[in-house]
């Protein structure tokens, strides 16, 4: 057996002290999730010695196969730990029961949740944050864009990312980037995994009502999101959204910019809904810029991501905003988009299929609002699938005034079904069909994905927009779906 490594972060430090230095040997547990998978990337990048283990094959856990990692598929079981583990870094879906988990501390190596190794692996006085209720991942592909654009103008390094999302244009989740560079974090809420974060500059696009069942109140979800503002340095700078709440900024101890008061967006043109504008800040403003992708939700995350990049990058660099705003203007231009966001599948005959990961109201409502803009001639059809049952019961009537915005919808069974909480309000793919129905909505129960999808194509007709919506497998239904549309051509 080969001798332990030395772990350079003794187990006592705070998870929020920012560290750079991990063990030689670490190992992941849910290693095809969106912010684990790209953790290995930046730790294979520096040297260290990754290996994993998941349930089942993903297209994130293949992009770490592709690096010649060794990964183990199935139940997870104690031998699957390796002798020479240094770490164990596990998942939110992982929890402290997984048999690898308990062997590691049987062993007396050290586990970690994903969040506490983001927090020691984000560099201090380089780390950018961007958290919200919606909008994280492409804003924090936005950020990075405009910090590139920034970076070719100033010739300082290349920033890194880990976020929770693949950029079509890079096609990754994760960039090592160079020394001294910035360094992009997508700052999760859930568990109040961004609290172990203390970057230099974030973003809070908005803040709504979500993880309830872990929150349980909106009021406890604010405090949170004040917290992550007071953990913004004070000589830093924080960008919130039009609505974020007032409690938020009252936190902070950095410099705040909002949109509608120190930001202004000039929206200039519109193209298959995807939006040209001007942002204005405190005595500066960028030339025109193109949007690539759709929808007034990502002029704002666009708008965020542009503050952030001119603010802070001025600073470092110690010259005028306005001299590096055109530069971020133009690597912003380069976002082409995030996979399961807003992510075209392909036209097949007359139909344009396009998938997005929304699983909230806003999420849907501000997805189909700009699926009408991009495709206005043609019916609007939508395959949902709802995420877990208490969180459909809790939102029944958002998601079905969200929804009411197709000419139709099939609704796949729900996703996630857990242990049943007594007192735990609950609903099924049924009850949000019979309130979509209530709202004169064309809607059908489509049972397993499968029975979901051979419904949703029976019924589109041969000109349409096909929407597939949800969080959870439903991207499994790709291949199927363009096959059976493709099976009606003449």
């Amino acid at each position: 057996m080969h001798a332990q490594p030395t772990v350079s972060v003794p187990r006592s430090a705070s998870p929020s002290t920012p560290q750079l230095d991990f063990p030689a040997r670490v190992h992941l547990l849910g290693a095809g999730g969106a912010g684990v998978s790209g953790l290995g990337r930046i730790l294979t990048a520096r040297g260290v010695r990754v290996t994993g283990h998941d349930k089942a094959r993903s297209p994130m856990l293949d992009g770490l196969t592709e690096l010649d990692l060794a990964i183990s598929l199935g139940e997870s079981r104690a031998e699957l730990l390796p002798a020479d583990a240094g770490l164990v870094v596990r998942s939110a879906a992982v929890g402290p029961d997984d048999p690898q988990v308990r062997a590691a501390r049987e062993r007396g190596v050290p586990v970690w949740k994903y969040s506490e190794a983001l927090g020691r692996l984000a560099p201090p006085g380089r780390t950018l944050a961007v958290a919200g209720t919606h909008g994280k991942t492409g804003s924090s592909w936005m950020l990075w864009h405009a910090l590139e654009g920034v970076g070719a103008r100033l010739k300082a390094p290349v920033p890194g990312a880990l976020i929770g999302g693949t950029c079509r244009r890079l096609r990754t989740n994760a960039l090592a980037g160079h020394g001294g560079g910035f360094f992009c974090a997508e700052a999760c809420e859930y568990d109040r995994s961004f609290l172990h974060l203390a970057p230099q500059g974030a973003i809070v696009t908005n803040v709504e009502e979500d993880h309830l069942d872990y929150y349980g109140t909106f009021a406890a979800i604010k405090e949170a999101f004040a917290r992550f503002a007071d953990r913004v340095a004070a000589d830093g700078l924080l960008v919130l959204g039009r609505d974020v709440p007032p409690e938020v900024e009252h936190a902070a101890r950095a410099t705040v910019w909002r949109l509608g008061r120190e930001l202004e967006v000039e929206l200039l043109s519109e193209t298959r809904g995807a939006f040209c504008l001007r942002l204005l800040g405190p005595g500066w403003a960028t030339p025109p810029l193109q949007l690539a992708i759709p929808g007034h939700f990502s002029v704002e995350n666009a708008a965020c991501a542009l503050a952030l990049a001119i603010g802070l990058s001025a600073r470092r660099a110690r010259v005028e905003p306005g001299a590096i705003a055109a530069a971020a203007a133009q690597g912003l231009e380069r976002f082409a988009g995030v996979e399961r966001r807003f992510e075209p599948w392909g036209s097949v005959g007359g139909v344009h299929v396009v998938h997005d990961y929304a699983h909230h109201p806003t999420e849907v409502r501000v997805t189909l609002e700009a699926a009408r803009r991009a495709y206005p001639r043609v019916p609007l059809h939508v395959l949902f699938q709802p995420h877990q049952h208490s969180r459909t019961a809790r939102f029944l009537e958002d998601f079905a005034e969200a929804l009411r915005r197709a000419d139709r919808v099939v609704v796949s069974d729900v996703y996630g079904a857990r242990a049943h909480v007594e007192g735990e309000r609950r609903a099924a793919a049924g009850d949000l069909v019979l309130a979509l129905k209530k709202r004169a909505v064309a809607a059908v129960e489509g049972g397993a994905l499968a029975d979901s999808v051979e419904r949703f194509v029976a019924g589109l007709p041969e000109s349409a927009a096909a929407f597939v919506l949800g969080a959870g497998d439903i991207e499994s239904v790709r291949p199927e779906l363009l096959r059976r549309l493709d099976g009606r051509r003449p």
